[in-house]
């Protein structure tokens, strides 16, 4: 009786784990606070310099990667730029669009800036790598549940991606298959930040996010 009423009091699995990972985004939230301020930055300055590193170019793709307006990302842009981190200018491909792009100071600034806390790889560490395999395959769905529901930018992921064939292969270690690079992977291989994602013309395919992570 005392067990059924423990279990019965700790409540619902999916909000236990909503906590947990509320815990740890709070705690990387924290870490991304200090090392910003560290550097003299803000963390939405900080973020739009990794994002410059990766390949956002537009200030409208920066925006939309950080979830905030416009405004707010070209107000911390033209702070980057008085830093001189930062260039702004026309895009070659929409002369409407203001493009952004890092100077060699901004480089070395957001290098800097893209290192993941130590104490969060020393946390996955901990992890076995059919552990770390499973979290993966998990966090992807739950990114791509999130962005469905509007509630994250759209991820560069490999399930969102035109490219992306799932389970194609008879084999077990690697089932899938990328039309961009043509070549075979597994789960563990799964990208959530490829600079190479082309998005499919209609949107995430559930079907074949539930078959290549079930």
């Amino acid at each position: 009786m005392r067990a059924l009423a423990f279990e019965a009091e700790s409540g619902p699995v999916e909000r236990r784990l909503a906590t947990g990972l509320a815990k740890i985004g709070l705690a990387i939230k924290h870490g991304a606070w200090h090392e910003a301020r560290a550097r003299g930055l803000s963390p939405t300055q900080a973020q739009l310099l990794v994002l410059l590193l990766r390949g956002r170019a537009t200030l409208t793709d920066l925006a939309r990667e950080l979830g905030v307006g416009v405004p707010t990302a070209s107000e911390a842009l033209r702070v980057l730029a008085d830093k001189r981190l930062v260039r702004k200018g026309r895009s070659t491909a929409d002369g409407r669009a203001l493009a952004v792009t890092l100077t060699p100071a901004g480089r070395r600034e957001a290098d800097r800036l893209a290192g993941w806390p130590d104490f969060l790889l020393d946390a996955l560490d901990a992890l076995g790598p059919p552990e770390q395999e499973g979290l993966l395959s998990t966090v992807v769905k739950l990114i791509a549940a999130m962005q469905e529901r509007g509630r994250i930018p759209v991820a560069r992921m490999c399930v969102t991606c035109r490219f992306f064939r799932p389970d194609v292969h008879d084999d077990a270690e690697r089932p899938h298959h990328c039309a961009f690079v043509d070549a075979a992977f597994g789960d563990r291989s799964l990208r959530l930040d490829c600079p190479d994602h082309d998005p499919r013309s209609d949107g995430p395919d559930p079907t074949h996010r539930a078959t290549a992570l079930a």
